[in-house]
């Protein structure tokens, strides 16, 4: 049985159907729920901008990352399961598994959307695989098409 569920949450289907998937989890097992919202470091996000730095950017980014860990600790609040959020900054499988451990979290709960073609798939890359691999303790992918 669960007794630390930790849910990466991007706000997006995948991660809304990983949410819904998660609560029902913690409800069964009486988890402790602790939810994790990963912000991408500076670099990744100005290598797309060409090197320009942008002080404002940094700040807008990080609010939008904090409105998606709002967003996610709401939904538990509404559907009645109080979960402990946090902001991370950095490479997503690196954070998650460091948080993972660092809570003792027994599974680890990730959306993933299947991409169509291959391009999208080899551009985006994909975290579930390397989480799989990085996790020290279960995995659950939960998949929307």
């Amino acid at each position: 049985m669960y007794k630390r569920i930790l849910l990466a949450y991007d706000g997006s289907e995948a991660g809304q159907r990983a949410l819904l998937d998660c609560h029902d989890i913690a409800q069964w097992s009486h988890a402790e729920l602790f939810l994790i919202a990963v912000m991408p470091p500076a670099t990744t996000y100005l290598a797309a901008e060409a090197g320009l730095f942008d002080d404002g950017r940094d700040a807008q980014e990080q609010e939008k990352y904090k409105a998606i860990l709002d967003d996610g600790l709401h939904r538990l609040a509404h559907s009645g399961h109080a979960a402990t959020g946090e902001l991370v900054v950095g490479e997503s499988v690196a954070q998650i598994t460091g948080c993972a451990r660092r809570i003792d979290a027994d599974l680890i709960v990730v959306g993933h959307k299947h991409l169509d073609s291959w391009a999208a798939r080899w551009w985006r890359g994909s975290t579930s695989p390397s989480l799989i691999e990085h996790a020290h303790c279960s995995v659950l992918v939960v998949i929307t098409r």
